[in-house]
């Protein structure tokens, strides 16, 4: 073989190394990239429920889940499921995560918490990301739901809410994560430590599905981060 020929085949040898070393960056690039279909959580929300005080306990309520106890308040029918939209709306937001189609979660809930000899709640939920094969099941609980009386600039009663969520590992039954809120919005002469919440209302006095929101924000700044 000549040293012309040599060259041509290094030539072709060098160029098909190239592209095979191209080729292969993507592939391992799929395989770390934490967004990847295959590494996709899935959460199962139970519907959310209006929880009222026991009239043993005057205004305490305690969450049936963690057992802590918080002050409640009026909830008509309707508003637990205002917060849980507004929830599910956040975690549509989400990176890596994949809700499981409402209908199939309540159907089994329902089931089985309507079983003659269920377990604590906390061990109902696990039973419930068991059977529709969920990684995460999130419980949520409003204690309080007051809409504001008056105008956004002129308010007899302001708005005021109460909620909380739980996400539970549905492997072992575990709270991962908590979120609570409380609030009751105030004035600047009745509370100047709330300038930033009140200019960040707009300045005005918020509906309560607003207030809601505005809390569900301030939650989900604690929310796990399922893309690390």
């Amino acid at each position: 073989m000549t040293r012309n020929d040599w060259k041509k085949l290094s030539f072709w040898v060098a160029c098909f190394g190239f592209v095979f070393l191209f080729l292969s960056v993507p592939a391992q690039a799929d395989e770390e990239n934490p967004a990847a279909p295959g590494l996709m959580k899935r959460v199962a929300v139970v519907s959310f429920e209006a929880f009222s005080a026991a009239e043993t306990s005057g205004n305490t309520v305690f969450c049936p889940i963690c057992g802590v106890g918080s002050s409640s308040g009026k909830v008509q029918e309707g508003d637990a499921a205002v917060v849980e939209e507004i929830f599910l709306d956040r975690l549509n937001r989400l990176k890596g995560i994949e809700i499981i189609p409402s209908e199939k979660v309540q159907s089994v809930y329902k089931r089985i918490s309507a079983e003659k000899f269920k377990g604590p709640l906390a061990q109902d939920m696990k039973r419930v990301g068991d059977e529709v094969g969920a990684d995460f099941v999130a419980a949520g609980y409003v204690y309080r739901y007051v809409e504001r009386v008056g105008y956004k600039y002129s308010s007899e009663r302001p708005a005021s809410v109460i909620f909380e969520i739980h996400l539970m590992n549905a492997a072992d039954g575990s709270i991962i994560w908590r979120g609570f809120f409380d609030k009751t919005q105030k004035s600047l002469m009745e509370d100047v430590f709330q300038i930033s919440s009140f200019f960040r209302g707009g300045a005005k006095w918020l509906t309560v599905r607003q207030l809601a929101e505005q809390g569900m924000d301030e939650v989900f700044k604690t929310f796990p981060d399922f893309q690390r």
